[in-house]
């Protein structure tokens, strides 16, 4: 029988083109670009509330790095009232 397929395992190079195993880092960047796309076409459908989800998230950010802040100041002070 002949067949188009090398018998030595070993040296035997997996396809280039088709890849039916993609690894886990393969999987992953499909998977970010595919979450990226969607928020790139739900920004572009509302605008507004992406503006205000991402004034939101900034708030959140400066809140805490604003709370770290003061909870690593060398003040033992108590706070004013």
């Amino acid at each position: 029988m002949v067949t188009d397929t090398p018998t030595d395992t070993a040296t035997a190079k997996p396809p280039i083109l088709g890849n039916e195993n993609p690894t886990f880092l393969e999987q992953a960047q499909e998977a970010i670009g595919d979450a990226i796309e969607a928020t790139i076409e739900a920004a572009k459908e509302h605008p507004v509330a992406a503006a205000a989800i991402a004034a939101g998230a900034t708030a959140a950010v400066a809140g805490a790095a604003y709370g770290i802040s003061q909870l690593l100041s060398g003040d033992d002070e108590p706070a004013k009232k």
